[in-house]
């Protein structure tokens, strides 16, 4: 299976980098191959122009080869910093940029966008990965765990992806070792579970 992994963490040093290298390295020995894309270290450039927003738009080469990764990727793992309850700019630009119209969604002939898009990524499974020194009961009671709702219900139902798997590695600031070491695994259980043949090809053999 081909495995798109985004990460959108600034800092080489932090746990979203251990874990999206870690989840890499996992998923490379169970016979997977994996792309992982740093944006941060690639200099992504999260800013859309106006020349882009069309399905027939034009689309900078290095975007659309965010692009190709993404709509011939069997599954995506997204690991980032929950920052103010949402992802980080630099993640935001490239699902701006890289979500486009007639890749990842389309709209029924004579649907001008009011109803709801048809998902067109070929990915049927999708994971994401969140840091946070929010406890986790706190973010859902008080806050509505937003991150959950963005990628959940805003991008993936949309765009096709019919299962959804996420989890939330918190508190992190007061975390010690043994809890990071902790995670990492888990994160790695997480992806494999997720990533089975088995599971993938029951949702294909039910796709209308």
């Amino acid at each position: 299976m081909k495995i798109l992994i985004i990460l959108g963490h600034p800092d080489p040093g932090s746990l979203n980098h251990a874990i999206a290298h870690a989840v890499r390295d996992d998923m490379v020995n169970a016979g997977h191959e994996v792309l992982l894309r740093d944006l941060y270290m690639e200099g992504f450039n999260p800013v859309l122009s106006a020349e882009e927003i069309p399905e027939n738009g034009n689309v900078p080469a290095e975007i659309q080869a965010h692009c190709n990764d993404l709509s011939s990727a069997d599954g995506i793992v997204i690991v980032h910093p929950n920052w103010w309850g949402q992802p980080p700019a630099i993640l935001k630009g490239w699902i701006d940029r890289v979500f486009r119209p007639g890749l990842t969604y389309r709209f029924e002939e004579g649907d001008n966008g009011e109803g709801v898009p048809i998902g067109l990524l070929r990915a049927k499974a999708a994971v994401v990965l969140n840091t946070s020194n929010t406890e986790e009961t706190r973010e859902q009671t008080v806050f509505g765990d937003p991150l959950d709702a963005i990628w959940r219900r805003c991008i993936f139902d949309l765009c096709g992806v019919r299962s959804f798997h996420r989890r939330i590695f918190t508190a992190v600031v007061t975390s010690t070792r043994e809890q990071r070491v902790a995670w990492i695994e888990e994160a790695k259980v997480l992806c494999r579970g997720a990533f089975k043949e088995k599971s993938l090809n029951n949702l294909l053999d039910h796709t209308h």
